[in-house]
């Protein structure tokens, strides 16, 4: 890579990315161009710029993707009720296309020839980060300096930074033990007392939600309004996307919702526990389904939810900017047209629980579902025949002395 003239980092202010810009400045000579971007994940990103300054960096983007992260990435996600192995929302997974999609166009803005990024070799974001890269720019080059340098340890970054006066400090507040990432839709911890899978995670660990046994002992309620499958209002009031999560973070975090406790399979092929705090998406994904309950059709609700793993893993593996999931999203999202209306919830210790839900586009029809007398809606004799009908193949195969097993 000796032709790397100007590289575009990924660049948070921390020890990491500090060190890799002053790395990547030595290593190839190159003009090194920073880009911070604010995800909603509540610290400051403006002194990025200030040390971003002091190691002589002239090019400086700082950018605030909140409103664009949540309305993009994170809302067409949810239309398709996406979770992994069950379980995982995918809050760190769906923020990496957006960072590398702004990668690249600042590539583009100031003619540098490559990117870098902060992604170990081991997890997965360093295949998110890199799909995403090379399909929106199939020349560019990707430098990686932890599958580079032998800085492999805290202490070899620390040195390395005290070495080249890089403006990070050793001593100070004491630092989380765990590994977090944090965005509008989540925080995720990894490492510590988590990488024993058989130790209980400290209280003392999450930031955003109280615990289920503190949360109040009066359930709230809050009325969720749905528009073309995304939430546009709180309680009537009409928000923005971000906004919209930001408040059901603040909402869910105090009644305890959205804590979670998993070992996940990593793409590159280890197992890997996590923990995550989604209060705004766990609402989201129990208000979404309630809402598609009465306003879907049938069929089109269950192919939905038989293409969601796969629409998951795509997200998870970092495959956002392929034709696959495009032409999925596609699918999804004209799925959604009728998926309008007001879902009511109450959230109580931990618990998203639906308590009502209506729409002008609803299916469901009172008359035919009715267990008193429908007026003639719907004729029970009819059963008979469709139930003959459905089990004539088991009925041949019975009549034949075919044995089940």
């Amino acid at each position: 890579m000796a032709d790397v003239k100007k590289v575009v980092l990924a660049y948070s202010g921390g020890l990491d990315t500090s060190v890799i810009l002053k790395w990547l400045q030595d290593t190839y000579n190159c003009e090194v161009v920073t880009f911070t971007a604010d995800l909603g994940q509540g610290e400051e990103v403006e002194p990025a710029r200030a040390k971003a300054k002091a190691m002589g960096v002239k090019e400086i983007y700082i950018d605030d993707l909140r409103e664009e992260f949540v309305r993009d990435f994170v809302y067409p996600m949810f239309r398709a009720n996406t979770i992994y192995e069950g379980e995982y929302l995918l809050g760190t997974s769906i923020a990496r296309p957006l960072i590398a999609k702004r990668l690249i166009e600042i590539a583009n803005e100031t003619g540098a020839d490559a990117i870098s990024h902060g992604a170990t070799g081991k997890g997965n974001d360093q295949v998110r980060f890199e799909l995403g890269a090379y399909a929106l720019k199939p020349g560019v080059k990707v430098i990686a300096p932890w599958r580079e340098w032998e800085l492999l340890s805290r202490e070899k970054l620390m040195d390395y930074a005290e070495k080249h006066a890089i403006p990070i400090e050793r001593h100070g507040k004491k630092k989380s033990p765990y590994s977090m990432d944090a965005n509008l839709l989540h925080i995720s911890y990894e490492g510590g007392v988590l990488e024993d899978t058989w130790t209980e995670h400290e209280e003392d660990m999450w930031k955003w939600t109280v615990s289920p046994e503190k949360a109040p002992d009066t359930p709230t309620y809050i009325e969720l309004t749905f528009r073309k499958g995304d939430i546009v209002a709180i309680d009537g009031k009409e928000m923005s996307p971000a906004t919209v999560l930001a408040e059901l973070n603040r909402i869910g975090g105090e009644n305890g919702i959205g804590r979670l406790d998993i070992v996940e399979n990593r793409y590159v092929g280890m197992k890997s526990r996590g923990c995550y705090e989604t209060p705004g998406g766990t609402i989201m994904l129990r208000a979404h389904r309630a809402i598609e309950s009465i306003t879907l059709d049938r069929e089109v609700a269950h192919l939905k939810d038989e293409l969601m793993p796969k629409y998951a893993s795509l997200i998870y593996t970092g495959y956002w900017w392929s034709p696959e999931r495009l032409m999925l999203q596609q699918m999804i999202d004209a799925s959604q047209t009728n998926v309008n209306g007001v879902v009511r919830l109450k959230l109580y210790k931990g618990n998203v629980i639906v308590t009502g839900r209506k729409s002008d586009d609803s299916l469901f029809d009172a008359n035919i579902a009715t267990f008193e007398e429908d007026g003639g809606a719907y004729n029970q004799a009819d059963a008979a025949g469709f139930i003959k009908l459905n089990a004539l193949r088991m009925r041949i195969a019975a009549g034949k002395g075919r044995k089940l097993f």
